[in-house]
């Protein structure tokens, strides 16, 4: 049985274990030099207090293929699910192979053990070194990408350390379950592609904000969580800021929410320009001719506004990828429970 399961699988492991041959070659060659670029950069802009502008100048170079290795080990779990585990059980009922094979002393649960065991055991170490060998070449771009690609952000989280472990074997179990509910391959395939799709976005937006309770901490206005402030010249008095999503003293944090708060700690809702801060804009600090940006900030800072945010450290990265980790693992068991169970009594 496991040598039959060896024989339909060895097609497409060949043609994944190549893809993954290659990529893992490329990272392999190109990670040092990745690492080595990083280190001098941080030494050298260390001693001018320049490393702001190293980190963008560093990750706009490599922007293209860290984008490119993070989707594909957010591609691989679908294309498991889909290609695998969907056909896995579907093409022996479309085909009726599962009869002669129940007939020749093999049981029903053995037969859906080891198709089960041997080909998500593959899918699931393809997945891991898929995903640990592209968080270890893209670790200096981690460290210096924008807020939006930092290594908390929901679009790059997947794709690093263990999370694509458990999206593997999710993702492969679905398209077997899913399968054996349907009996037609591509109305199986077309469902376990939109189920899966449908659970990795409900994720990020519903469960992983809540997996630890976030921080919420009020920090002073600075370079780090100001975006730019701009005058309304129509409105006397007035000047919108607009936040970024970054908490000070806390890089790479991914930021749940992010307002602007006045001194009796009340919320300011602001526009796409910003919120409105009622001060001077004809005097002072904040007036069209003075000195700069920063003054401004530090006037607005004195009158006692404050951002005020919602967010989960970086510290959590590891803790969130093992509970993650874990939930699929648990749904991944509950499926294979049904898969179990259907075929034995609902499946003839």
């Amino acid at each position: 049985m496991i040598w039959l399961t060896w024989r339909q699988l060895r097609g497409s492991a060949a043609m994944l274990a190549a893809v993954l041959v290659i990529l893992t070659v490329a990272l392999a060659l190109t990670g040092p030099g990745l690492a080595s670029d990083y280190s001098a950069g941080i030494a050298t802009c260390a001693q001018d207090n320049s490393c702001g502008r190293f980190y963008d100048r560093f990750f706009g170079g490599y922007d293209t293929p860290f984008v490119a290795v993070s989707l594909v080990v957010l591609l691989l779990p679908a294309v498991v699910g889909l290609f695998w585990g969907a056909p896995l059980i579907t093409r022996e009922l479309e085909a009726g192979t599962h009869l002669m094979v129940w007939n020749q002393s093999i049981t029903r649960g053995r037969w859906l053990a080891v198709k089960l065991g041997l080909t998500g055991l593959v899918a699931m170490a393809a997945a891991c070194l898929c995903g640990l060998a592209v968080t270890w070449w893209s670790d200096p771009l981690d460290k210096s990408a924008p807020d939006s690609l930092a290594l908390m952000a929901p679009l790059v989280f997947g794709a690093r350390g263990i999370a694509p472990i458990g999206y593997a074997a999710f993702a492969f179990v679905l398209g077997v379950t899913v399968g054996m509910l349907v009996r037609r391959t591509l109305p199986a395939m077309a469902l376990t592609l939109a189920i899966f799709a449908a659970i990795q976005l409900a994720m990020p937006l519903l469960v992983r904000p809540h997996l630890m309770p976030p921080v919420t901490s009020a920090s002073e206005l600075g370079p780090a969580n100001v975006d730019g402030i701009g005058i309304n010249r129509d409105v006397g008095g007035v000047v919108r800021v607009t936040l970024r999503s970054a908490v000070p003293g806390h890089a790479g944090a991914w930021v749940l929410s992010s307002t602007l708060v006045d001194p009796s700690g009340r919320t300011i809702s602001g526009s796409d320009g910003g919120a409105p801060v009622q001060i001077s804009t004809t005097s002072g600090p904040c007036a069209p001719g003075a000195t700069g940006m920063d003054s401004c900030i530090g006037e607005i800072n004195r009158l006692g506004y404050r951002q005020q945010a919602t967010y989960q450290p970086l510290e959590r990265f590891w803790p969130f990828q093992w509970i993650e980790t874990g939930i699929y693992a648990l749904l991944t068991l509950g499926l294979t429970w049904l898969s179990f169970w259907w075929i034995r009594r609902r499946l003839s």
